[in-house]
């Protein structure tokens, strides 16, 4: 290999100072809002700047080197990663409901609030996006084309689940799904050459889990005057940690990755990676 692995690494290395010290700033600026806040945008806005500055310097600034150019399957592959999240949290939660295993109980104390459900789609969508571009943007399509998709997509999944390791009621398993969830979102950029399927499988499994009432990778919202109670251990619960702490996410996690490669997708090119990736 010689030296070429030094301009891909020092490229990543601005990415990934860009993206620490946006973060500390915006986590900072933003924490008066609230965490959900803070911690949804700070990502976005230090994963936009990051992505704004190596773009800028090596890709012509052009949102298409990284997979978010629009083309004539864009929208398809965003609406099969909306149906594949969505659906994904729909059969964890849907399936124990009408077993028995869980029921759904008022909590009269988190009303209904339609303008709250609405920032708290919006954030979520910033930190869909700002996650992708952190974790499967610039920086991992850099490394995999010059180390090969094998060696980065597990460390990065693996360093996607650290990330989470602060988590309110994080457990071995909630970080182990987390990490299922790297490999997944990887996965799904690998096959449609794009990051619109990964931020719409991101975003389907995050926007509708708190439509159930349940807490998302540890963070409570409460939006919707119920929520799920679980008549089975938090094994199959997830806990404080949400549906993604438990077995059933892991059963459709290897679900999804199925469906993964059965879609009829339209592989765009990617430049940073190599044509038979």
């Amino acid at each position: 290999m010689g030296r070429d692995w030094v301009g891909p690494a020092l490229r990543v290395a601005l990415f990934g100072l860009t993206g620490f010290v946006g973060l500390l700033a915006l986590g900072f600026a933003l924490s008066p809002l609230g965490s959900l806040v803070s911690a949804t945008l700070s990502v976005f806005g230090a994963a936009a700047m990051a992505s704004a500055l190596v773009l800028r310097i090596y890709g012509g600034g052009r949102l298409a080197m990284i997979g978010l150019g629009w083309h004539g399957a864009a929208l398809r592959h965003l609406g099969y990663g909306l149906g594949l999240g969505s659906g994904g949290i729909v059969l964890v939660l849907g399936v124990p409901l009408l077993l028995g295993k869980a029921e759904f109980v008022a909590t009269p104390e988190a009303a209904f609030n339609l303008p709250s459900l609405g920032l708290v789609a919006f954030c979520l969508l910033f930190g869909a996006v700002g996650e992708e571009l952190l974790f499967r943007g610039y920086a991992f399509q850099l490394l995999a084309g010059s180390f090969g998709v094998y060696r980065v997509l597990l460390p990065l999944a693996t360093l996607f689940a650290a990330m989470h390791a602060g988590n309110h009621s994080a457990t071995p398993l909630g970080l182990f799904n987390t990490f299922l969830w790297g490999v997944l979102l990887g996965v799904a950029l690998l096959r449609s050459g794009d990051l619109w399927l990964p931020v719409g499988l991101h975003f389907g499994w995050n926007v509708t889990t708190p439509v159930f009432g349940v807490n998302l990778s540890g963070f409570t919202m409460g939006l919707t005057g119920y929520t799920v109670r679980w008549n089975a251990g938090e094994l199959w619960s997830g806990g404080g940690y949400g549906p993604e702490g438990g077995l059933p996410c892991t059963l459709v996690c290897l679900s999804i990755g199925y469906l993964l490669y059965r879609l009829p997708l339209e592989r765009q090119r990617l430049p940073l990676l190599p044509e038979e990736e």
